[in-house]
């Protein structure tokens, strides 16, 4: 908040020099009204409105204007009077001539009004002047401080001389009424509306609430703590029958906590409503149920997905594990039914229910697993990094295995190699089941993604790509228990099939790819960076695993042991976590940011820093986020410490120009501006609590 105020009054220092000729002409003219000139003497209240006529595309602005100010009333009262707080009427969304959305406010003609309340011992018939200085910013492509003197004398009548047939008596009173009875309500309880925040480290919010009963124009929220980005867009979130929502962006500097969303929800052509709302934090990503997977996927996008995990289930059929006992199983189909054709097609028709029955089990475990989450607040979502995370530590898993790395169940091939020593429809049917136990080492890597299907979307849509993915693996056995004699036109099993395998890995390194980027957009800095090490890390042990379980290993239960350990801990380490609640806000650097700073007499400390710096992260986490962090938060909150970022991830001449300024042509470098010094304390390269304490005068 201060940072936007103290931006806007820079801005306000250069564009009234040049735009002090315009401003003879007063783009906004301000007046004062009441209902009616007269008012009973015993009301317990009064209102008033401060009435502002704009010029065609001229704009002041709200309670949080965005950019801007918003409009100011000083009361200058009789003795006894005293006024409340302005009751803002909904605003609109600004725009300056050229298009670009620049805040929140108004146009043309509106009234802020004001409720007053008058001493209990006024006389009938005395006048009262009623006076105010206003003050406003009005703005169209330039923007000049406005201020005006207003009064309004009115006359105290007998008790009770006031009627509900004559509440006003002129236009002006009229359009003041017409404002009051236009003033956002509460938001109506039946529209069970709920705000969520996705996750500790995702830098947005979601508003959901009741469709049944709510307007049906395009919703937009003006937030009454600027916590959310008046500028970016609110895109309806996918939403679960009987539900509507939006999705807010946090803005640059919000705080780290937010325990309430307050302001306006207002819908075009509509009226609007008040919000104030308990946020709910953690991983269940959604507000009212506003969950990405909410919303089942329209035909088009249903029928690929299922048409993709169809694919996938042939493609297991591929797999080394499988494919050596494909023609085997169908032959021992032959030979059980003789050479019936109708008989060696039962014998398909089962060994396909066998697998269906099997994939479905695997679905309803999940689904139980995701509603037992769901109750614990366990919500997978993509839009929740500790869900991102795993996902792509899975496939990374699943990727580093079909690369060769490591081996899924060494015996699972020989597994296979028995499944046509069953017999009957009975031995076809769990022969089905085996199919899908010796296909699941190998399936792992077409198993994931339906694994986030099950878990991300709806249960009738997860159990369809579970029944895809079964009639994929059992369709050539079915087709070929239907035409036994196609058997012969199959490739002879070889080495193709692993240079196959290693080849489809590359499939799941670029899924893993485009996880990392979802969670580069869900977490910043040291938060990312551990992320990226947890998989590194993860890679290293499952690659220790493949060493110890190869044939040839010696010291077995040593590499195991240490395989299993390093990989606990790398998801221990790379597990995304909730950014511990803080009240420091950094803002950007610049030098004449610190000049105002240091005019205002508060401390100052400065980070020259960088993303590829890892001296420069590992500087961060050991002043506020290791030991003693505490109380270096606790000396900035107290003294009011600035705190100032430099980031040089990207080429910046300024920045760069400030370090030689220093003699210092490389990052980390650090800070510290004191009230009374005409120098700064310069820290060293590598910091603690304890250095930046004493920097500070805290020890």
């Amino acid at each position: 908040m201060i940072a936007m105020f103290v931006r806007v009054f820079r801005l306000l220092c250069l564009v009234v020099l040049c735009a002090l000729p315009a401003a003879v002409h007063a783009q906004v003219k301000a007046s004062l009204h009441a209902l009616k000139n007269t008012f009973p003497a015993d009301a317990a209240e009064l209102v008033v409105g401060l009435r502002l006529e704009h010029e065609a595309k001229w704009h002041t602005y709200w309670l949080q204007p965005g950019t801007g100010l918003p409009t100011s009333i000083d009361w200058q009262l009789p003795p006894g009077w005293s006024a409340g707080p302005i009751r803002w009427p909904a605003p609109q969304r600004v725009y300056d001539t050229a298009g670009n959305l620049t805040g929140n406010g108004y146009e043309d003609v509106v009234f802020l009004p004001v409720t007053l309340t008058p001493p209990h011992d006024l006389a009938p018939g005395e006048a009262v002047t009623l006076r105010a200085r206003v003050e406003w910013l009005m703005c169209k492509d330039v923007c000049i401080p406005g201020e005006a003197e207003v009064s309004v004398t009115l006359t105290p009548t007998p008790p009770g001389a006031m009627t509900t047939a004559n509440v006003t008596d002129s236009p002006e009173g009229e359009a003041l009424l017409a404002t009051l009875e236009a003033l956002p309500a509460p938001l109506p309880e039946s529209w069970r509306a709920r705000a969520a925040r996705p996750g500790g480290a995702a830098r947005i919010l979601r508003l959901g609430w009741e469709e049944e009963g709510a307007p049906r124009g395009e919703p937009w929220f003006f937030d009454a703590d600027a916590a959310v980005a008046y500028e970016k867009p609110q895109p309806a979130v996918a939403k679960s029958p009987g539900r509507r929502g939006i999705e807010l962006t946090l803005s640059d500097y919000a705080p780290a906590e937010i325990p309430r969303l307050r302001g306006l929800l207002a819908f075009e052509g509509g009226p609007a409503f008040e919000v104030d709302l308990p946020v709910e934090t953690g991983p269940a990503g959604a507000a009212g149920g506003l969950a990405a997977g909410d919303e089942p996927p329209s035909p088009v996008s249903l029928v690929g997905i299922l048409a993709l995990a169809f694919a996938g289930g042939l493609i297991l059929n591929l797999m080394p594990c499988v494919f050596p006992v494909l023609g085997l199983k169908v032959m021992g189909f032959v030979q059980q039914a003789g050479h019936d054709r109708a008989k060696v097609t039962m014998h398909g028709l089962v060994f396909t229910l066998g697998v269906l029955l099997s994939f479905w089990a695997l679905a309803a475990v999940l689904a139980i697993l995701r509603a037992g989450g769901t109750q614990l607040g366990w919500g997978f979502q993509l839009q929740e990094p500790a869900f991102v995370f795993a996902m792509a530590a899975v496939l990374l898993a699943f990727a580093l295995n079909m690369s060769g790395a490591f081996e899924f169940g060494l015996g699972a091939t020989a597994v296979g190699g028995r499944l046509q020593q069953k017999g009957g429809y009975a031995g076809s049917f769990f022969t089905g089941v085996l199919a899908t136990i010796v296909a699941t080492p190998c399936s792992a890597p077409f198993l994931a993604p339906a694994l986030g299907a099950a878990l991300a979307l709806p249960v009738v849509t997860s159990f369809a790509v579970f029944t895809a993915i079964a009639l994929g693996l059992a369709a050539p056995y079915l087709a070929l228990s239907a035409f036994p004699a196609a058997i012969r036109v199959l490739p002879r099993p070889g080495a193709w099939m692993e240079t196959f395998k290693q080849g489809m890995a590359f499939l799941l390194y670029a899924t893993v790819v485009l996880l990392v980027w979802i969670l580069a957009g869900q977490l910043e800095g040291d938060a990312l960076l551990s992320t990226l090490l947890g998989l590194t890390l993860l890679a290293f042990a499952l690659w220790l695993y493949g060493r110890a379980t190869a044939p040839a290993a010696g010291r077995r239960p040593v590499l195991l042991g240490l395989s299993l350990l390093l990989g606990a801990g790398a998801l221990a380490y790379g597990w995304p976590r909730a950014a511990a609640p803080t009240d420091l806000v950094w803002e950007p650097w610049s030098a004449e940011r610190v000049a105002e700073l240091r005019a205002e007499g508060r401390p100052i400390y400065v980070d020259f820093t960088a993303r590829w710096c890892f001296t420069c992260q590992t500087n961060k986490k050991a002043v506020f986020a290791g030991p003693g962090s505490g109380e270096v938060l606790k000396t900035f909150r107290e003294r009011r410490v600035a705190a100032l970022r430099a980031d040089w991830t990207n080429r910046d001449p300024l920045i760069t120009a400030e370090l030689a300024r220093w003699s210092r042509a490389a990052v980390p470098f650090n800070l510290v501006y004191l009230p009374g010094e005409p120098e700064p304390r310069i820290l060293p390269e590598l910091l603690t609590a304890g250095t930046v304490l004493e920097a500070l005068g805290a020890r």
